[in-house]
């Protein structure tokens, strides 16, 4: 699979788009002003305790409070608390040495949220899910530092290594590398990515995050909440980061320093694939070059074409998505069942590809074209799972129910991704209105009595090509009997790209006439 990564950067931000074997897949935007985005972490005041809930309310200076629940507050919420306070309070000038911190016990599962924050205090959180609709952001004090390779996790010194990396030996491997060269009060997550990395290459990611932690120290110096303490990587590195592999190769940047940037961080990460990445100069915008300003118009709004004939509808209710899956016009097969079948999994592709597209999340019911047979609905489940196994966001995937629906779950990391693809129409200009037909011939004839009268010659209509059938229609068509009215030949004359009630006159001189 062929993958490419197209960059439009403008005066509002940035706009990243994936295409996998020249389809677009995901679409992200950065605008110039973004905050409070996924992985940032801020300095944040406890405002309200929601025994409740189990919950609190944490000033992070969002306009409204950001929710953290005590599931989120990690096992090691004391060890945070005391760190915080530690670094805000910190004089030296390069920091305390954070190997020499001595963690605190951990706090209990089942334990309440005023056991932990009753004092109210500033405590260092990180965006687990940005501010959507009319909620602030998410929190989590389980504060992680990704690397191209491994993950940073502080207070506990576990190491795992991804499921995905399936060799046992590749796992122990990767395991006795890390514990070599992690530092103490660290914990280290294994990406998949680091699958057969050496020891120089897994250090210096290491060493790269063991620096940002470093900031977050000095960061903290005298800071007073709410403050932003480091802001999580650019959209563009942090997609690199996550997605860069063998399949990617090209990626086009139409702007010079993002370009650069770009350049210098693949170097960094990937010195072998430098060379795909290029810069857009001159003609044709970077999107349309791509044909990706096409693919938007046709991938979102309501109704979704497949190649088949067939098409979705996507709608959004409070609670859920429903995706709606009607059959075409084209039939594989006399069979029904089989037409159900391929109609259904076609489907099912483009479905996986919409929710990555649109990031939708929640709750997703999809109402696919109803299927007799167990095994062809135990074949469109294992498809659908087999889609979207490629998705990043955590997700479920039920097997279709009695009543021929199929459940989908999919994290919701930020606000769903909503683009207008209707244009204002022309002809009532978003009114939804246009004036009465049977008044036109009226209309263009109180225009033509009032510009004979300021002693126009030559007149020109040009109207509709169906009006101008009907105008200029018989012997003595209308044209002819206005022309005798007002004692000169009009001229009446069709253009294409006129709606049907559109018309304007024009002198002998071709010049327009302004009414």
């Amino acid at each position: 699979m062929n993958k490419e990564l197209i960059i439009n950067v403008d005066s509002q931000g940035v706009e990243i788009a994936l295409l996998e074997d020249k389809k677009l897949v995901e679409l992200h935007s950065e605008k110039t002003d973004a905050s409070f985005a996924v992985g940032d972490l801020y300095l944040g005041k406890v405002k309200k305790l929601i025994p409740g809930l189990n919950a609190a309310f944490v000033d992070v200076g969002f306009e409204k409070d950001a929710f953290l629940h005590y599931t989120d507050l990690s096992p090691y919420a004391k060890s945070l608390l005391k760190f915080t306070q530690m670094s805000m309070q910190d004089k030296s000038q390069e920091g305390f040495d954070f190997s020499r911190f001595e963690v605190e016990p951990e706090i209990v599962k089942t334990g309440k949220i005023n056991e932990v924050l009753g004092q109210k205090p500033n405590i260092l959180v990180q965006i687990l899910k940005e501010p959507i609709a009319a909620k602030g952001p998410r929190l989590s004090c389980e504060l992680s530092l990704p690397g191209r390779f491994v993950v940073l996790t502080p207070f506990n010194d576990v190491i795992a290594v991804s499921r995905k990396i399936h060799s046992s030996e590749e796992r122990r491997r990767l395991q006795k590398i890390v514990e070599s060269i992690k530092p103490k009060n660290f914990g280290v997550i294994v990406r998949t990515a680091a699958e057969g990395k050496n020891t120089a290459e897994l250090h210096e990611d290491l060493q790269n995050l063991f620096q940002s932690w470093r900031s977050i120290q000095q960061n903290l110096k005298g800071a007073t909440a709410p403050a932003k303490i480091l802001s999580e990587q650019t959209k563009t590195t942090s997609i690199l980061r996550d997605l860069l592999n063998e399949d990617f190769n090209k990626i086009v940047v139409n702007d010079k320093g993002i370009f650069t940037d770009t350049k210098l961080y693949i170097q960094k990460i990937a010195p072998n694939k430098a060379d795909i990445v290029t810069l857009h100069q001159g003609g044709a915008p970077i999107f349309d070059q791509y044909g990706i300003t096409k693919q938007v118009k046709a991938s979102f709004g309501k109704t979704v074409n497949l190649p088949s004939g067939a098409y979705l509808i996507i709608e959004h209710t409070e609670a859920l998505h429903v995706i709606d899956v009607n059959s075409g016009y084209k039939s594989v097969s006399s069979n029904q069942e089989e037409n159900a079948l391929q109609t259904n999994l076609e489907a099912a592709e483009e479905i996986a590809r919409q929710l990555r597209l649109r990031d939708i999340g929640g709750i997703i019911v999809v109402d696919f074209i109803d299927m007799k047979l167990p095994d062809n609905k135990k074949r469109l489940h294992e498809a659908m799972e087999t889609y979207m196994r490629i998705d990043r966001a955590k997700h479920a995937v039920l097997a279709i129910s009695k009543f021929g629906l199929m459940q989908i779950t999919r994290q919701r990391m930020k606000p769903e991704m909503s683009i207008n693809t209707q244009e204002i129409c022309p002809s009532c200009h978003g009114t939804g209105k246009i004036g009465s037909s049977l008044i036109l011939e009226d209309d263009i004839e109180k225009n033509l009595s009032y510009l004979a009268m300021q002693k126009h010659k030559g007149l020109k209509v040009a109207v509709h090509p169906i009006i101008h059938a009907y105008l200029t229609k018989g012997l003595f068509s209308r044209k002819w009997r206005w022309s005798w009215k007002y004692g000169q030949l009009i001229s009446i004359r069709a253009n294409n790209n006129y709606h049907l009630t559109e018309f304007h006159f024009y002198d002998s001189n071709n010049e327009e006439i302004r009414l």
